[in-house]
């Protein structure tokens, strides 16, 4: 198993919509770019994500599963763009903020903390666990 990040908006795609969306999840759609494709092409169900705002906020809210390996996106009449369900885990007890990954040297390395922009992207187990237990998760999921 292995974990990842996927970035919303939370006026596209809130946390609370996320966690209303229950154990049956929803479709993360709309990723137009093919490295964030790929990435979602490489999950398995019962992989591991954390659910990150990108617009104002810029932080860590909740972990999501994937329950829906990669399959056609629904809003692309295209056939060219794959998406994957997950469904709300947990939320984090105390949002990670952008500014604190990029300020914590054990997270130099992040992807998060170097392609800012990427939407779908990896997380090392140690970057995983180092993300939970500064969002307050003393026994955080595992892949």
């Amino acid at each position: 198993m292995a974990y990842w990040l996927l970035k919303s908006e939370a006026e596209t795609w809130s946390w609370a919509q996320q966690e209303k969306a229950g154990a049956k999840g929803a479709e993360w759609t709309g990723v137009r770019n093919f490295q964030a494709r790929n990435n979602m092409r490489a999950m398995k169900k019962g992989d591991l994500g954390f659910f990150y705002l990108s617009g104002a906020d810029k932080c860590v809210v909740g972990i999501v599963k994937v329950v829906k390996a990669a399959h056609p996106d629904s809003t692309d009449a295209t056939g060219q763009w794959e998406c994957v369900d997950v469904a709300a885990v947990t939320d984090l007890p105390k949002p990670v903020t952008l500014a604190a990954i990029k300020a914590n040297p054990k997270l130099k390395n992040m992807v998060l903390a170097r392609v800012s922009r990427l939407s779908v992207q990896p997380v090392s187990s140690q970057e995983w666990s180092m993300i939970c237990k500064l969002g307050g998760l003393a026994d955080p999921p595992q892949a």
